[in-house]
Order: structure tokens, then sequence, then C-alpha cells
């Protein structure tokens, strides 16, 4: 009578006769592991579905933007050595103000646009079904970006920089899943050498990141990178990288999203007082870094 009247079943008997329930029994052993089970099992999920690629891209985005990615980024200051022996980055300040019109005025406006246009292009190469025509139209697009790149490096140290951060990249994809792809051979066949933003907007493509996480994904690696190359030369402590970092991590979105609307012939590369620094970086008498 009692499980009817639990499970809703109730008669007319049973609602003509107050059946008291049976008493309380101490829960077993058995029934504490059941119950913690059930507990386990009927935990709360992630809110909606995701697809079964996500996680994986995702997780190869961090990995190529981290730091310990063997290209030597860490290697090198980008002119910010010089700026530091010239008097011009003295503190977290002036440090964090340099680094953030580095990303606006020069990443902004050319590495990451470039890097854009270098995505769709390796995309294009694997799009199936697609013409012969569009085929070459791409690794036209692909090598068109890929020397631009390489013509506005305002020095020896910055061009030699994105030469061998790109081969090295490069030789990264060759050893890992991705290494008979055919884009690997197209962009390592580009005449020169794939700079760094072609080979990695080639790698974020083989990862199956979407154009803007790409971006994003380049931009944080550079800014990580850039806030080791502080944290030496100034030097400044981990506490103050970290706060230059929130800095950066705070502007880096909308640095992205005007990239992607930048069009491919309004491209620049205009930094003067990068270049001029970079530039005495190759005679400095003392440095720690390679640009």
């Amino acid at each position: 009578m009692y499980t009817a009247l639990v499970a809703g079943t109730t008669t007319a008997a049973s609602t003509t006769t107050d059946v008291p329930p049976p008493p309380d029994k101490a829960p077993t052993v058995r029934t504490r592991r059941r119950a913690a089970r059930h507990a386990l099992w009927s935990r709360p999920r992630l809110p909606g579905p995701r697809p079964p690629w996500a996680a994986a891209t995702q997780l190869q985005l961090m990995w190529l933007a981290s730091p310990a990615l063997p290209v030597g980024g860490f290697s090198y200051s980008e002119g910010m050595e010089s700026a530091v022996d010239a008097g011009l980055v003295r503190n977290e300040q002036q440090a964090g103000d340099w680094l953030l019109a580095q990303l606006q005025l020069a990443l902004g406006r050319s590495d990451l646009p470039a890097l854009a246009q270098a995505h769709r292009a390796c995309t294009a190469l694997a799009a199936h079904g697609a013409s012969h025509g569009a085929h070459q139209a791409a690794s036209e697009q692909l090598q068109a970006t890929n020397d631009w790149l390489r013509q506005t490096r305002e020095t020896a140290e910055l061009r030699a920089q994105s030469e061998q951060m790109g081969r090295s990249l490069l030789d990264w994809l060759r050893n890992g899943l991705h290494g008979n792809d055919p884009r690997l051979a197209a962009v390592a066949a580009l005449p020169g050498a794939a700079l760094w933003p072609t080979a990695f907007a080639l790698a974020t493509v083989l990862a199956g990141a979407a154009e803007r996480d790409a971006l994003l994904a380049f931009a944080w690696g550079w800014a990580e990178n850039m806030a080791q190359a502080a944290m030496k030369a100034v030097p400044l402590g981990q506490a103050a990288a970290q706060r230059m970092l929130g800095r950066l991590a705070g502007a880096i979105p909308g640095v992205v999203d005007t990239a992607l609307l930048l069009p491919g012939d309004e491209r620049q590369a205009f930094s003067p007082m990068l270049a001029i620094l970079s530039a005495q970086h190759e005679a400095q008498y003392s440095r720690l870094f390679r640009s």
C-alpha cells in the first residue's frame, strides 16, 4: 500500500484507510554506495552541445600560442631591448604603453591582416571540389601575401626573425600529424621562405581553427613573448608582466576585429621609431636578444 501511495496509484480502499509508512531503516553500506554513485552521475553537465572537434582545436591553438612552442620566439624583443637602452622604456607603464602601441600600429595593420589573408588562402587550397583555377588563385594569393610580409620587414633583424620562426614552425609541423599534408609542401615551396605569419596561418588551418580564433592565438602568443622580453630587458617582476598582459588581453579582441575588416590593399607597415630602434639594435654593444 505504501508503494502504491508513493507511485500515485491509490485505490478506493487506500483513500479511506490511513496506513502509516514503515519505520525508517538505517542506511546500509550498499545503500550509501548507490546514493554516492547516483549523486556522481547526476551532476549537471556542460550547457549546450559542442562539436567534437572544438576541444581539440582549442588545445591546438593554445599550443601554438604557447611560449613553449619550439620556434624561438623567446629570443626576440622586436626592438624593445634597444628602446630600453635608449631610455624610452624604463618602467612597467612605459613598457605597457610601448607594447600597446606596437600591437595597434604594427601587428594590427600588418601581420594580423596578412595572417587573415594567408588563412583564407590555405583554407581555399583544401577546398573539396574546387576548380584548378580556384586552387591556382589561392596559391597566388598565398605567395603574394608572403612576399608582402618579406618586403615590409623594415630591418634585417626583423626579417631574419620572421624567416627563422616560420622555418621552425614548418619543421615542427612536418614532425606532427600533418606531415604529409599537401598544403604543408605548398607553403614550404614558397619562394624565399615562409614567414612566421604565413606558417602560423597554415598551422591554424591544419588545426581546424576559424579565422578570428587564429588571429587571437597569434596576437596572444606575441603578447606573452613580449611580456617575457620586457621582464628581462627593463627589468620587471612577474606581477608587473601579468598586469601588462591584462592590458594587452583587453585590447587584442578589438585589434583583431579591425584587422579582419581591413582590405588587402590597405595593409601597411609604417613604424619609423620601431624600425630605427631595430636597426640600432643590430650594432648595440650589449644585448640579450636577437632583435
